[in-house]
């Protein structure tokens, strides 16, 4: 049978035949049907995770059971083909499909947009004392574009003395926009504004008391055997060259992603190598290597953590490696609590 026909046979009661989903007083039930012609709900998730729910049923990502298992009648090749025709319904092609949604480095900028929260945090692991912490939170509107704000806290041991001091960072609020994606090429491209403001202590070293101005670009490609690479290119220019320099940074990522069998736990181990440089004459260009791993921590998978450590490839006298951690919630999924 077709994917059209397939639908109409295993779906189309609860979803309705034009995949808009049927009231309640038609189906028999409360739990909300899902609407396949939204192409903000429908274009979020990989195939994956859909053929998951319809083989094994709503409980293998932590929804209602309400949702029927249909493994035992149709194939996972029988669900590709009806998913084939379920994308078809959103008609939408401005809408980036969530495979193009990569895993999320530590510190290289993914290009898909994304409604998403992340607390990082790193400890230096040599030399002074340093904690620092990260909150960024992202929204999506629209098909394409992405509002992001980042809230940066540390805590730094005072050199030379027995105390430690604490403080705000510079606040960044940013847009970011996919100007491309291919799903048959596997291909995205985005690009971004950012403002920092001078909200940190800069004496304390926690900012650099000028605004700046910040702009990237991010491409994320799909490799077969579910590998992936990225790339962020960035460029920071301050509005006071007196207090602070312009920097580029380029950063590049590689990673594969594995599954505990056929649609359990993600593993997604991740290598980053990450670059910075001062723009101005003499300066060092910094590098760094960072191996990381991410992995979905509850049934939906829209909470995730990832482990890494930087560490500095060139001028070591000066830098120290650094542990990072975050903690990821895919909010546009569930609440927190939710799907464990």
């Amino acid at each position: 049978m077709s994917g059209a026909e397939l639908y109409d046979v295993a779906c189309a009661a609860c979803h309705g035949a034009d995949g808009s989903g049927l009231s309640s007083d038609r189906v028999g039930f409360q739990v909300p049907v899902p609407d396949f012609t939204d192409c903000s709900f429908a274009s979020r998730e990989p195939d994956g995770d859909w053929i998951a729910v319809a083989h094994e049923g709503g409980p293998m990502r932590g929804f209602d059971r309400t949702m029927p298992a249909f493994g035992a009648a149709l194939s996972v090749d029988d669900l590709q083909r009806a998913m084939d025709y379920i994308r078809t319904l959103c008609g939408d092609d401005a809408w980036p499909r969530g495979e193009l949604n990569l895993p999320r480095a530590m510190v290289t900028e993914k290009a898909y947009p994304e409604d998403e929260a992340v607390f990082t945090y790193g400890a230096a692991l040599g030399g002074p004392g340093l904690h620092s912490s990260e909150l960024v939170y992202e929204k999506r509107f629209g098909a394409r574009n992405q509002v992001e704000v980042v809230v940066p806290f540390s805590y730094r041991e005072r050199t030379g003395a027995a105390s430690w001091a604490g403080g705000l960072g510079d606040l960044v609020f940013g847009v970011k926009r996919d100007f491309y994606h291919d799903m048959e090429r596997g291909s995205i491209v985005a690009a971004a504004a950012e403002i920092k403001l001078p909200t940190g202590d800069r004496e304390q070293g926690f900012g650099t008391g000028t605004p700046a101005f910040e702009t990237f670009v991010s491409y994320g490609q799909i490799l077969p055997n579910d590998a992936f690479f990225q790339f962020q290119g960035v460029f920071e220019r301050p509005f006071d060259l007196d207090r602070a320099v312009e920097e580029g940074a380029l950063r590049f990522v590689l990673g594969r992603s594995f599954t505990e069998g056929a649609w359990g736990r993600t593993w997604s181990p991740m290598l980053e190598v990450l670059g910075s440089r001062a723009l101005e004459s003499g300066a060092t260009a910094h590098w760094d290597l960072l191996p990381q791993f991410q992995v979905t921590l509850n049934t939906r998978q829209h909470v995730m953590a990832n482990l890494g450590v930087r560490f500095p490839l060139n001028d070591t006298a000066s830098r120290e490696p650094q542990l990072l951690v975050y903690l990821l919630w895919d909010w546009f999924d569930g609440g927190f609590f939710e799907g464990w």
